[in-house]
């Protein structure tokens, strides 16, 4: 996986400050607690925290080369050096074999066996160009310092973060957290109304960030930055195609082999892997097909390990809403069985979800006060006790976006509804209840709407679609290209935080390709949610599984844990000189704090987390905010 940064000016040489990137990715160290480096030269200094997944020994970066056009041999491991180009990459390449097979038959010569080397050969051989080539999930930086040119290109469904700020001398800076570019001296911490927006809309843009001047490169997107200045571009998007296939069998037939080939490109690693097996439909899929491939590589004894989270109690006290139907870890514990995995179940109580220094680690981890409490900070944990074995682990998410899996797919309120399908399911309209004069200043309904006639009409269409495949067709894309982008951004930061790899079959952009353009009758063949990869799954799950109702991730239904959370709000909303009260409306969180922590439920309980979680970001971040 590994972290990313770096530091372009034409004004200022970033290679006589070398301390100014030495920062900068000393902030990325959870990203990559197996090494570090620093290239710097005439108008560049790039930066790299390394997480080892493949070739151990010779992986390291920044990886520098000569000249796009010239084979030479590569200089690993940074420093100032002469060099024509130079590589700060993050993520996997799934199909770096068969790249290095091309390249060597072009005359490229290699000295690793790392993706990264591909990647900086690709570069030489195609220039921008190979970003269209690369599978995986990548976030990289090519400095070419010949061309005086840098390119960032980020992987097509935006599995991996990358961020940029342009500096006040004209340069730019960027990094795989927004914490890398606030290391930058002439990068601050702001946020401006746009951001505030943004971040309590809950309509989960891509470009604009909470951050001014912050932005992120979009998924699919390559940027390129030179004398001449900024210019961006997508090289991959979702796409309307005729489907090919006339009937359910071929089409199930066409899910499974694209998801197997998903999984099986996803395996290589030289470090321990493992399974996130929720006891779900999707990640049972997955883990199924991890488990076959690992006794196909390694023998008929071969076992592989798989992780549940559950809580104190759960049995007992689970309560279900409209996202969740039941309790997880017993069908876990059966898909497990039914494998044959090592399977481990990892039991959170209300003290450990509850600690401050935790819910600190969560919220320094995501670089906002905007996420989901108890669930944050338990997979936080989850993926820190897997670390302890596992360095790798593959997870079953975007089967939902893909699948058709959310209750807005199905529910004929949610379908019709002229907003963002998540604002009417969750009934989460709003982030957390603002302070009157800031929610007057913000707007945050016009901003909604405005947002939402804007993602339906970057919806691509087919002449001839009928209502039904049209209304589809748009919830599938709002759901890849905005509700899953917190999704995945929320595993990525979490993960990382703990030196965790979590690989993603479903976002295989072929898969996904595949799906979206299969008619909305197969989407629901059997009456059901997600009936495609329910039929393709046939054999690879318990009936039990297989047939289970859609379930989100867990949440602790416990008392206590309700109990400690007003205690946390309380103390927030006083904290640091009552700032917290200047951006929320007390009166309306007074009503969480006084209910019986018996009775306390999602919609208050979740504004309680985030004002939590505001307190905490507005004292580690400092941020400036001008409305």
């Amino acid at each position: 996986m590994c972290g990313i940064t770096g530091w372009i000016s034409f004004g200022t040489d970033p290679g006589r400050r070398p301390d100014v990137v030495e920062r900068m990715t000393a902030t990325l160290a959870p990203r990559g607690p197996d090494g570090h480096g620093v290239w710097h030269g005439p108008h560049a200094a790039l930066g790299h925290r390394r997480l080892a997944v493949l070739d151990l020994a010779g992986g390291a970066q920044p990886m520098t080369a000569d000249a796009p056009d010239a084979p030479g041999a590569p200089l690993a491991g940074g420093g100032p050096a002469p060099a024509g180009v130079v590589l700060s990459y993050s993520g996997e390449v799934y199909n770096h074999h068969a790249l290095r097979t091309e390249l060597r038959a072009r005359g490229r010569e290699f000295t690793t066996r790392s993706d990264t080397e591909v990647v900086l050969r690709g570069y030489q051989e195609w220039g921008a160009g190979i970003a269209g080539r690369l599978e995986g999930m990548y976030a990289f930086a090519v400095w070419d310092a010949a061309a005086g040119r840098l390119l960032l290109v980020r992987d097509r469904l935006g599995v991996k973060p990358l961020y940029y700020a342009r500096t006040p001398d004209g340069g730019l800076v960027f990094g795989s957290e927004p914490k890398a570019l606030f290391a930058h001296p002439d990068c601050a911490p702001r946020v401006d109304a746009q951001g505030l927006r943004e971040a309590y809309g809950l309509v989960f843009g891509t470009g604009a960030t909470l951050w001014a001047g912050v932005r992120e490169v979009p998924p699919g997107g390559l940027l390129v930055f030179d004398r001449d200045g900024l210019t961006e571009r997508l090289y991959w998007q979702l796409t309307a195609r005729p489907h090919e296939d006339a009937d359910l069998a071929a089409t199930t037939a066409g899910v499974r082999d694209r998801l197997e080939h998903a999984v099986r490109s996803q395996w290589e690693a030289d470090v321990p892997r493992c399974s996130l097996l929720s006891g779900g439909l999707d990640s049972t899929v997955v883990t199924a097909l991890l488990a076959d491939e690992l006794r196909r590589r390694e023998g008929p004894g071969a076992r592989l390990r798989s992780y549940a989270v559950d809580y104190s109690d759960q049995a007992e006290r689970f309560t279900g809403d409209v996202l969740r139907t039941g309790h997880d870890a017993p069908y876990a514990v059966e898909a497990g069985a039914f494998i044959g995995t090592a399977h481990d179940t990892v039991v959170l109580d209300p003290k450990t979800l509850l600690d401050p220094e935790h819910r600190a680690a969560v919220v320094a981890a995501r670089d906002s006060p905007i996420g989901v409490g108890d669930m944050d900070t338990s997979l936080y944990l989850l993926f820190g006790r897997i670390r302890e074995h596992s360095t790798v682990a593959v997870s079953g998410e975007a089967a939902d976006e893909v699948f058709g899996g959310y209750p807005w797919f199905h529910d004929p309120a949610a379908r019709a509804a002229a907003t963002f399908p998540w604002l009417r399911v969750t009934r989460d309209e709003a982030a957390v209840p603002l302070h009157p004069d800031l929610a007057a200043t913000l707007r945050i309904g016009e901003f909604q709407r405005d947002t939402y006639r804007t993602a339906l009409a970057a919806v691509p269409h087919l002449d001839g679609e009928d209502a039904a495949q049209r209304r589809h067709r748009e919830l599938q894309h709002l759901s890849l290209t905005r509700w899953l982008r917190q999704l995945l951004h929320r595993k990525d930061r979490l993960s990382m935080a703990q030196g965790l790899e979590v690989r993603v079959p479903y976002c295989d952009h072929r898969l996904v390709e595949y799906a979206v353009n299969a008619p909305w009758e197969m989407h629901r063949h059997d009456g059901r949610e997600k009936s495609l990869l329910r039929a393709a799954g046939a054999g690879l799950a318990p009936q039990s599984v297989r047939w289970r109702a859609k379930n989100h991730y867990p949440a602790t239904h416990h008392p206590d844990y309700n109990r400690g959370l007003q205690h946390l709000a309380r103390q927030a909303l006083d904290a640091d000189g009552g700032r917290v009260r200047d951006l929320v409306d007390a009166r309306v969180v007074a009503a969480g704090l006084a209910t019986d922590p018996e009775r306390l439920e999602w919609g208050h309980r979740l504004r309680l987390e985030r004002v939590v979680d505001l307190a905490l970001w507005l004292d580690r971040y400092r941020p400036e905010i001008t409305v």
